[in-house]
Order: structure tokens, then C-alpha cells, then sequence
């Protein structure tokens, strides 16, 4: 059975309207800048806020629309929240029997369950401890074993590794992916994280002042962004404009020369990494030369990025020993070269 939600939500000002469908064994990513309405989509599937208009439905069981509502303790589905929300007075075991015990469960059953579960995120060991005394990486097993202990039919996740800290981040996400994998329900993974989506996800779907704006494959969406905020996300130059040939004129002013030939409304996208400066204008392979100003330097691990202002403005990625070299500071003036054969581009 598919999951199929018309959500339309209208919230004060806001309104969110999408379109939105989850297969059996499909995980897919909602991500949005904040106040897109991540947060209002996974609060009506939980049943937490009836819609405005629009339905929810399960095969052919409905759980919001054409008259029907179906509160959010009697719907199949499962939630893990940022902060987990563990009942502090309460074992791990006991928070994971929660829910069974909640649905009618009876206690011996529920704890046998439950203890089944905790075995399988790999902390057996562990249930009878309270969640002061879990690590954040452990909490969030916890967290994650209550909500499948139900049975549900869809998993909502809502930042389900945000409250991580970096080391702990990776190997939760490796367990919670392999963990997905094996789930055969449906699953809706809320976050800020691209990494999360690409990692876990099997479609993403960006959404944007309430809007779908893109969705797809992730290789796809990583690849072909189509705003600003997904060029962002996936850590592209974006630019849109028309084609005609080799070069292509752009929206906010300037021209890119690309190394297919295309016609009409296209975007041209490439990396920062693709981008070299220069303090005097390159000779040679490089097709597009531009005069840019340096408007911030950003250290990020092992490279520095630099924010470029000009027509057009740039993104470039550069290794700390260039930068030694160029001496860049906010306000200096430098040519960027991107090689025609780095750019990719595709209709708009």
C-alpha cells in the first residue's frame, strides 16, 4: 500500500501545499530551509494537526479528509523527535514497552518485545538504565526501537541525528541506514542534513516556502539543483540563463561558455572546486575569466572557501596553500577561470 498525502495547511500566513507519496521499503527526505513547513507536513501525518483541505491515506484506509479523521494515538506510525523526548523516570526497556503498553499491550508482552528491540539496536545490555545515564548515540536507539516496536506503518523521523556530535553522527547514521533498510514499512525522514538525506534516503524532496520546489533521486537532485537553496545544499555554483550554442547568457548578468551545445532556458551549474583566482587574468585553457572581489574567506576542514562578488558572483574552493600564496582579503580584486568542460548544464 502507498502512502498518498494532498497536505494543505494553512497557518496564519502560511500556507503549505504538497504533494506528497511514499512506497513500501521507501525512505524519502523532506528537507527545507526553516519555516518551509517541514514541521507542519510531519505534524499532519501524525495526525498532531488536521489539514486545512487535502487528505491522507493509506491504501484505501483514510486518515484525514472527505470527513474523516483519524486521531494521532490511532494511526499505525511510529516517531523519533530531535531530542528523542525519553521518559526520564522510566528504563530504557520501560520507554521502548511504552508504546506497546499504550496500544493495549499487556506488560509481560510488552517488555518481552521490547527487550527483543534493544537487543537488535545492539543495547541489551543496557535496559535498565535510564536515559541520563545513555550517551546521545544511545538515546537515540532507544528512541528509534520504541518507535518500531509498534509495528507501524510509517516512520516519521524529525532531525533524528541533529543532537549528535560529529563522531557519534557517523556511526549512528551508518546503524540507523542499516536499520531503514531493513524496515518494510513507509518513512519520512525530516532534516537540515544533506549528508542524512544522501545517505539514508531514496528520493528527496525539497521544499520551499511551503512548496515542492524539486525532488528525485538523490544522484539527481545533487546533480541538477534547480534553486539556490538546493545548489547550496549540495555545494554547487548555480546559474540560470539562455542558451544559444556554446555560451550561455545569464539571468543576473554575464555569460558562462559551456562545452555542449544547448538552446533556450537552461541552468549551468559547477563546483567551487572548480573555480582557480588569479591575481592577473589567466592565459590559456580556461574559457570563462572574470574579474570577481573577495567578500568573505571561510576556513572549511581542509580547504578555505571564498565568496567572490562580481558578474557573476562565485563560489571557489582553494587549498590554505593558495591562499597563503594570494594573500586574499575582503576587498581585494582577482580574476576566477572556470574551464568550459566543468560546467554542467540542463534545461531550466
Amino acid at each position: 500500500m502507498t502512502l498518498s498525502a494532498a497536505l494543505r495547511v494553512t497557518r496564519g500566513n502560511f500556507d503549505l501545499e504538497l504533494d506528497l507519496e511514499i512506497a513500501p521499503g521507501e525512505v524519502v527526505a523532506l528537507l527545507g530551509p526553516n519555516g518551509a513547513g517541514k514541521s507542519t507536513a510531519l505534524r499532519a501525518l501524525a495526525g498532531l494537526s488536521p489539514l486545512t483541505s487535502g487528505s491522507i491515506a493509506l491504501g484505501e484506509s483514510v486518515w484525514d479528509g472527505d470527513g474523516a479523521f483519524v486521531e494521532a494515538e490511532r494511526r499505525p506510525i511510529g516517531v523519533v523527535f530531535q531530542d528523542y523526548l525519553l521518559f526520564a523516570h522510566m528504563s530504557a526497556l520501560e520507554n521502548v514497552a511504552f508504546g506497546l503498553r499504550a496500544r493495549g499491550t499487556r506488560r509481560a508482552e510488552a517488555r518481552e518485545r521490547a527487550a527483543t528491540w534493544l537487543d537488535r539496536v545492539g543495547l541489551a545490555e543496557y535496559a535498565q538504565r535510564k536515559p541520563r545515564a545513555l550517551s546521545g548515540g544511545q538515546a537515540q536507539r532507544v528512541a528509534l526501537a520504541r518507535a518500531l516496536a509498534t509495528g507501524p506503518s510509517l516512520l516519521l523521523l524529525d532531525e533524528p541525528l541533529a543532537a549528535l556530535d560529529a563522531s557519534t553522527r557517523l556511526q549512528v547514521r551508518s546503524e540507523l541506514g542499516r536499520h531503514l533498510a531493513e524496515f518494510g514499512g513507509h518513512t519520512l525522514l525530516v532534516t537540515h542534513d544533506p549528508l542524512d538525506a544522501m545517505v539514508l534516503a531514496d528520493r528527496l524532496v525539497i521544499l520551499e516556502h511551503g512548496r515542492a520546489v524539486q525532488q528525485g533521486p538523490p544522484a539527481e537532485v545533487a546533480r541538477q539543483p534547480r534553486t539556490d537553496y538546493v545548489a547550496n545544499l549540495v555545494g554547487l555554483n548555480l546559474y540560470r540563463g539562455t542558451a544559444d550554442g556554446t555560451v550561455v547568457s545569464l539571468v543576473d548578468g554575464g555569460a558562462i561558455t559551456v562545452a555542449e551545445p544547448a538552446a533556450g532556458e537552461v541552468h549551468v551549474a559547477f563546483p567551487p572546486t572548480a573555480v582557480s583566482l588569479h591575481v592577473t587574468r589567466p592565459d590559456g585553457s580556461p574559457r570563462n575569466t572574470w574579474q570577481v572581489t573577495v567578500s568573505a574567506v571561510e576556513q572549511h576542514a581542509h580547504t578555505t572557501r571564498v565568496r567572490l562578488d562580481g558578474v557573476p558572483s562565485v563560489l571557489a574552493d582553494i587549498t590554505t596553500a593558495t591562499l597563503a600564496d594570494l594573500r586574499l582579503r575582503p576587498g581585494d580584486t582577482v580574476w576566477a577561470a572556470v574551464k568550459a568542460t566543468e560546467t554542467h548544464t540542463y534545461p531550466a
